[in-house]
């Protein structure tokens, strides 16, 4: 937004310390004049003492005087007023400096400000709060940036390779060139779904309503059990009423990813996932546990991370698009809730996600 150019801050600390001073000076001067004219003083002269009159006195000695003074208290004042005020807003150099930086791109600069805790000082601190913030949160979207730009072209070469193939060779069967063209862009179209899921979770925009966790993680279950039944893993569903508020869209999307994951990511066979819901004082939880090979623990941390996929989950026919846990993860944190990775003792992965609990008078 454009303004017309204004007198300084420093300026006008100036001018409101020198304008205090002489106003306290103006006033005391005025207690002191008004003190003298109710007074009569008496002066000797050649003839004896003589009655002078007030108004006398006032205007022959003290009226100059009192003009010297408030000459003096403004001068003073302007000068001790300018620096204090200098010495006052330095703080907001250091301030205006860092922030010029991070306009110009330069995240990294901290402000640092030393001193002990003050209002500039908690300002200061909470510019290198957001800074940092900022900076991470930058060098998440590059990266996320990157990786979905890596994960989008690869598709979209194989669709050329296969193309580029049989333009060459017309002998080809066309049945298997579509059948692979399909399985191809139906990966495409889901990690766009996936990608455009993210965004909008990230941005908040949905509704808050009052939601039965253990209602969610039911119809998850009921929807995913022709997948479990198809690579032989036994689904198991038990738990409490968990009552949280949120989108019952997304902690449905939430729920369905954690359980197609535990399912996918299994035992070749005679697997198991079970899915329970709890209350806690402060929360609700949802865990989400599996059987499988033993993870590293070191592996867990990564997992949440875009396009991040165990070692064993690349090679495998549901391999996905690398952004369930990642989804699970945002989800999670745009409800005021967390994610909790942890291997299991015998083999395969414990996931809790825990939202805050949403109080039986809520609402009504």
């Amino acid at each position: 937004m454009d303004r017309r150019p204004g007198l300084s801050v420093r300026l006008k600390l100036t001018l409101s310390y020198a304008g205090f001073l002489m106003l306290a000076g103006a006033l005391l001067l005025v207690a002191v004049g008004v003190f003298l004219l109710r007074q009569g003083w008496w002066q000797t002269n050649e003839s004896g003492a003589v009655r002078v009159t007030p108004g006398t006195i006032f205007v022959r000695d003290f009226a100059p005087t009192a003009a010297a003074v408030m000459v003096f208290l403004l001068v003073f004042g302007l000068l001790g007023g300018w620096f204090l005020a200098g010495r006052m807003l330095a703080p907001l150099t250091h301030i205006t400096h860092a922030t010029r930086m991070a306009t110009d791109g330069s995240l990294s600069h901290r402000i640092r400000l030393p001193g002990r805790a003050d209002e500039f000082r908690e300002l200061a601190d909470a510019f290198d709060t957001m800074f940092a913030r900022l900076e991470a949160h930058v060098a998440e979207q590059r990266r996320f940036t990157a990786n979905a730009s890596h994960e989008l072209r690869t598709p979209l070469a194989i669709s050329k390779a296969l193309l580029d193939v049989a333009r060459t060779d017309p002998d080809q069967d066309t049945g298997e060139l579509v059948d692979r063209l399909h399985a191809v862009n139906a990966r495409a179209i889901d990690l766009t779904e996936a990608l455009l899921l993210l965004s909008r979770v990230e941005q908040r925009s949905f509704a808050r309503e009052r939601v039965d966790l253990s209602l969610v993680a039911e119809e998850a279950t009921e929807t995913l059990l022709p997948l479990a039944e198809k690579h032989g893993v036994a689904l198991e569903t038990r738990g409490d009423i968990a009552p949280t508020s949120g989108s019952p869209t997304l902690l449905l999307q939430l729920t369905m990813n954690l359980v197609q994951n535990a399912i996918v990511h299994n035992l070749p066979e005679h697997g198991n996932v079970w899915v329970h819901t709890g209350v806690r004082p402060r929360s609700v939880v949802l865990t989400v546990e599996n059987t499988g090979e033993h993870i590293d623990p070191r592996v867990l941390s990564f997992l949440t991370e875009p396009f991040q996929r165990g070692t064993e989950r690349v090679h495998t026919d549901q391999a996905g698009v690398g952004l369930g846990l990642a989804i699970v993860s945002t989800i999670a944190r745009t409800h005021d809730g967390t994610l909790t990775l942890a291997p299991r003792s015998a083999g395969g992965m414990r996931v809790t996600v825990e939202l805050p609990v949403l109080s039986p008078y809520a609402g009504r």
